[in-house]
């Protein structure tokens, strides 16, 4: 259970809970994580690279999550810049194609995927949509290519059939539902209202949170699982407000800012109805132009670590309008751990990455930095690199085994703000 602060705490508080994850099964689950596991499915002699770690990037540079593609395309170019400054990659510098994965209202992410296995490159850092990534896997993978998420948060991509090639940074919905969950009834909350997109994302999460706020004794007195591309949402407000939640949880993309706008028109305002989000539509600049204070008190889920200051401040730097700094730490860790496999495997080619990715991630001698670790890789040691999201920790399906969720709250600008407090909550059983 999430502890929450108490009274006399600054208005912007932010608290990021710390959970131990466990990979979890369902039916027929021993094959599905069979097909998911590198060790597994990854064939035993794989055709070695071209000697040059070339890194592309399917990342939203447009569409409903536009606004995360600056941090994330910062997060990998601050750590491809520090990896070729202490030296590169197999003796060479690592080269990065950036392109656009648009949302899945576009077939931009498909034609981006054929042109950067076009230029022959060895892994694919994105997208950020789960289901822009579910649409793309498939070529990625069949073409021996690595795809690397720093955001997708489906728990479908657990038991994927990826051929071992499918790694994130970011932890399954499964946590971040349990999270919020917990935090909404924590709250006082014992009826709730849930608007959620249609799509992977929404559902999954939506799914979540209800069972773990009704095992905690809350109802979840309506359900409305909307289409994001309408162009209003009136009717699907108005079948929340019918039910008189306590609780209002708006799970969704950009889209979100037009479901706000139909809540305080029909007067489901903040001040009224407690509202919660994700880390879809968690925002420091979709809600600027908005009345000051129409999201003052409301909490959200982001899963992972929030960017350290030193870290956000290397990112400011080199783009001093950045804004959202949501899963750039997740990028960046994404391009080390990426780096130091095939440092590991002497090799640049996906499945060599792939072999090597759970290794580099836990079991060996920690270390922080690109940097330290290769230097501890060719005096011939094993390594744990924990980045700046955290430990990280490969487990047999790609996903990190131990991982953060950060839950912050707005304040009076519309903007979510403060700093992570850490809380150890166990083991979270499939």
């Amino acid at each position: 259970m999430i502890r929450i602060a108490p009274a006399g705490r600054v208005l912007a508080v932010a608290a990021a809970t710390s959970l131990a994850l466990t990979a979890c099964g369902g039916g027929g689950g021993d094959t599905a994580a069979q097909q998911s596991s590198p060790a597994s499915s990854a064939p035993a002699a794989a055709a070695k690279g071209d000697g040059t770690l070339t890194l592309g990037t399917v990342l939203p540079q447009t569409g409903s999550l536009a606004f995360l593609g600056p941090p994330e395309f910062a997060g990998v170019d601050q750590a491809v810049k520090e990896i070729n400054e202490a030296g590169g990659v197999l003796g060479k510098q690592v080269a990065t194609i950036h392109t656009d994965s648009g949302d899945t209202t576009t077939n931009i992410a498909s034609q981006s995927v054929d042109k950067l296995l076009g230029q022959n490159v060895d892994a694919i850092i994105g997208a950020a949509s789960s289901s822009v990534s579910e649409s793309i896997i498939d070529k990625v993978t069949g073409a021996g290519v690595v795809q690397f998420s720093p955001a997708n948060t489906s728990d479908k991509f657990t038991t994927i059939n990826d051929r071992g090639l499918y790694f994130r940074t970011a932890p399954p919905d499964k946590l971040q539902g349990r999270v919020l969950g917990d935090l909404i009834v924590a709250d006082g909350n014992d009826t709730v209202g849930i608007l959620a997109m249609q799509d992977s994302y929404g559902s999954g999460l939506a799914d979540q949170i209800t069972k773990t706020a009704e095992e905690a004794g809350a109802s979840i007195v309506e359900r409305v699982d909307y289409d994001p591309k309408a162009a209003e949402f009136s009717a699907d407000v108005s079948k929340i407000k019918a039910k008189n939640p306590k609780a209002v949880v708006l799970i969704g993309f950009e889209e979100g800012a037009k479901v706000i706008q139909e809540l305080v028109k029909q007067g489901l305002t903040a001040d009224k109805v407690k509202w919660y989000m994700v880390d879809g539509n968690m925002s420091n600049t979709n809600y600027l132009k908005m009345p000051k204070g129409t999201l003052k008190g409301v909490k959200g889920t982001i899963p992972g670590a929030e960017a350290p200051e030193e870290f956000r401040n290397k990112l400011l730097e080199d783009n001093k309008d950045l804004e959202d700094f949501t899963y750039a730490a997740e990028s960046y860790d994404a391009a080390v751990l990426i780096a130091l496999a095939a440092e590991a495997a002497k090799d640049d080619s996906g499945k060599s990455i792939a072999a090597k990715l759970p290794e580099v991630s836990k079991g060996g001698e920690k270390c922080k930095t690109f940097k330290d670790c290769a230097d501890l890789l060719k005096s011939g040691k094993d390594i744990d690199y924990d980045g700046v999201s955290g430990p990280v920790e490969f487990d047999a399906a790609g996903d990190p085994s131990v991982a953060t969720i950060g839950v912050y709250q707005y304040g009076d600008d519309n903007k979510y703000s403060g700093k992570a407090l850490e809380y150890r909550t166990g083991n979270i059983a499939g």
